[in-house]
């Protein structure tokens, strides 16, 4: 029997505890674990199942981010030039990805790497004359970079009805549309991967997984050590664990485990809880039109987070179709949380930061009141722009996963809204804390070597090393300025991964 569904109790004592059953702590505890297999570690999951909050499969767009199609990655400057350097970074951090999943499937630790990932082309799309000249001077600037070469780019009609047949029905030959398209791209399930990890963790290494148990109440002892109660949410025990190191992954329930920790670095850290709602159609017929990823612009005043996209999904080897995100609201910092996570998350040390978030990002604040006050007909209409003649019985809403924005202090503002994902270490390195969403999950192994390098210099300088070059045989380089190392290494992990670009 899996030792997590056992009636096992936590032992006083671990060398690490990872608080959390997503992508990030499976990573984390599969890279602890074969860089220092003695190593005592445990994992504590508040639900019955890794993966069912912002990894599960619908909670998010499962798109393996690598800069190929998202246009906020690259930023215009006013005269007209391209800033990449963002996009580059993005895109090398999947290529982590890759070849940490690469290295699971060659030990046996995970497989069928189709159930969890597959090829599906990423596409960038804009309309009008000014947009498609900004597309242009995008992709004229990003192939010169090893890590985009091969991205396509057509304003011609024929082309794009090979490229986006359901997109260009009923299209008017006047209308002006430019698209890019890179046969690299990926769609992740998230979920699949996540539990095929953790299955791997509790049943075939020393790591100690438990589920339905929740830690709460962070506090660091005289030696350094950390405490923390961990209630068994099955049979309604309660004990107190203690570890060198903690790892909060907590998703949305990360903030207020590290508030507790009462850590100086947590200071002013708040956090805004928004919602996602997918429009879905599993009818063939459409799906067989539209066989990739393809994300436009955000209007103005939305976040980077709401770009329309309109995407091929493959979950359970059924394929769908999925356009959104719309933005919800709730209090809830997670899914399966409580409506009192964001009153109670709100005390003296964030209040100015939260205060001043919000004064400044009013637009912001009305935008999403206009998403949560949109009927399905209203949603309709937006993906009518990508689907002319989109009909509603086709298209069901599902709602995705619960993310929490990061708010920051700010000098000047008061707080500022953060949108990317953020590690908060202290000073010993001792805690570390994953905050924040996109690009969250395709960049995980990247987040989790940053980690390692904040918490476990000296190791990971010297006797991991040639154990993590093993693994993530880059770590360390830069694919930007080596276009050979960048085709070995996208060549290895196709094979590996059984892509078919």
């Amino acid at each position: 029997m899996p030792k997590f569904l056992t009636d096992t109790t936590p032992k006083p004592k671990y060398d690490a505890i990872l608080i959390g059953g997503g992508i990030m702590s499976a990573t984390l505890a599969t890279l602890l674990h074969e860089l220092e297999p003695t190593m005592k570690i445990a994992i504590f999951e508040r639900l019955g199942r890794f993966a069912m909050e912002s990894s599960a499969a619908w909670n998010n767009a499962g798109t393996g981010h690598s800069a190929f199609c998202e246009l906020n990655y690259t930023p215009e400057s006013d005269d007209g030039t391209i800033d990449i350097k963002k996009a580059e970074s993005i895109a090398e951090q999947f290529e982590i990805s890759k070849q940490f999943w690469s290295f699971l499937l060659d030990k046996g630790y995970v497989t069928e790497p189709k159930t969890f990932i597959n090829s599906c082309p990423h596409m960038s799309l804009v309309f009008g004359e000014k947009e498609a000249q900004f597309l242009h001077n995008r992709q004229t600037t990003m192939v010169k970079s090893p890590l985009f070469e091969g991205m396509e780019y057509s304003t011609d009609h024929e082309q794009l009805k090979e490229w986006i047949p359901l997109i260009m029905e009923k299209r008017k030959e006047s209308e002006v549309l430019a698209a890019t398209k890179m046969d690299l791209g990926t769609d992740v399930n998230f979920g699949t991967l996540t539990r095929k990890m953790g299955r791997y963790l509790a049943e075939d290494s020393a790591v100690e997984v438990f589920l339905y148990h929740e830690a709460k109440d962070l506090d660091l002892l005289r030696d350094g050590t950390w405490r923390m109660d961990v209630k068994d949410r099955m049979n309604n025990h309660k004990q107190e664990v203690i570890a060198d190191f903690v790892f909060i992954g907590a998703g949305g329930y990360a903030l207020p485990l590290l508030d507790s920790s009462d850590i100086p670095e947590s200071e002013g850290y708040g956090g805004f809880p928004v919602s996602g709602q997918w429009l879905v159609s599993f009818n063939p017929e459409l799906v067989a039109k539209h066989q990739a990823k393809v994300y436009t612009q955000a209007t103005i005043d939305a976040p980077p987070m709401s770009v329309p996209h309109l995407d091929l999904r493959i979950i359970d080897g059924k394929e769908a179709l999925l356009f959104g995100p719309f933005a919800g609201f709730s209090t809830k910092f997670l899914k399966n949380g409580s409506y009192l996570d964001l009153p109670e998350s709100i005390n003296f040390k964030n209040i100015r930061s939260l205060f001043g978030a919000w004064w400044h990002n009013l637009p912001l604040t009305q935008y999403l009141v206009r998403q949560v006050a949109m009927t399905k007909s209203q949603r309709m209409q937006h993906l009518r722009e990508f689907v002319k003649d989109a009909k509603a019985e086709d298209w069901e809403l599902k709602v995705a996963g619960q993310r929490v924005q990061i708010i920051k202090k700010d000098e000047e503002k008061g707080g500022k809204l953060e949108f990317g994902t953020e590690v908060v270490v202290n000073e010993n390195g001792t805690i570390a804390s994953l905050l924040g969403a996109s690009p969250g999950a395709s960049t995980a192994v990247y987040a989790m070597t940053q980690v390692l390098e904040k918490c476990f210099p000296e190791k990971m300088k010297g006797e991991w090393r040639d154990k993590l070059l093993e693994m993530i045989p880059t770590y360390g380089q830069r694919l930007a300025d080596d276009a050979e190392l960048t085709a070995k290494i996208r060549n290895y992990t196709k094979e590996k991964l059984e892509l078919d670009y």
